[in-house]
Formats: C-alpha cells, sequence, structure tokens
C-alpha cells in the first residue's frame, strides 16, 4: 500500500529503490512505507541500522526494506497516535508554569 495516497500495491512484485506509486508517483521504497518504521524509535526505525536517512519520504538504499502490509494513507493514524500522547504528557502538567 502507498504511504501517501493508501492505493494497494502488489507486494507480489519486488519493490526496488527506483519503484513509483503508479497513482500518485511517491516514492515505494522508503522508510513510511516499510514496515520497520517507527516513529520515536532509534532512526525512527526497529529496525538496527546503521545510517540515518534524514527523508522518510523519499527512496533510500536501507537493505532492511519490508513493505508495510496496511495502514491510514498520509500517516493520519500515526499522526492521532503522537498527538494523544502529547495530549497525555501535557495533561499531566496542566496549569504549571515554569519561570
Amino acid at each position: 500500500m502507498c504511504w501517501k495516497c493508501g492505493k494497494p500495491i502488489d507486494t507480489a512484485e519486488s519493490i526496488y529503490r527506483g519503484s513509483l506509486c503508479p497513482e500518485c508517483g511517491a516514492d515505494l521504497h522508503c522508510c513510511r512505507n516499510c514496515s520497520y518504521y517507527a516513529p520515536g524509535a532509534h532512526y525512527d526505525c526497529r529496525e538496527t541500522v546503521v545510517e540515518f536517512v534524514a527523508d522518510k519520504e523519499t527512496a533510500n538504499f536501507c537493505n532492511s526494506f519490508t513493505p508495510k502490509s496496511s495502514f491510514e494513507a498520509k500517516g493520519i493514524k500515526e499522526n492521532n497516535e503522537a498527538e494523544k500522547a502529547r495530549d497525555a504528557f501535557n495533561s499531566l502538567f496542566g496549569g504549571i508554569v515554569c519561570i
């Protein structure tokens, strides 16, 4: 499935560094499309990676890349979970003002 538009992608075919989504043209071999992508983890990856990838939405040479099987397009679910965590953290300190 494409991380950007949500179009199903045939994962039976190999996804290479130059593979693009036929619907929106987004790079498919990128962090956002990988099952190991985990914002907040070391280098935002659950796999042990040596090199930092700055742009998570463009193609890279990561050998650990494994296509993510399903998720909501454009990271909507990820963003909502991050917002909930941030709100929960902020509620712990509600009304406290540090000078």
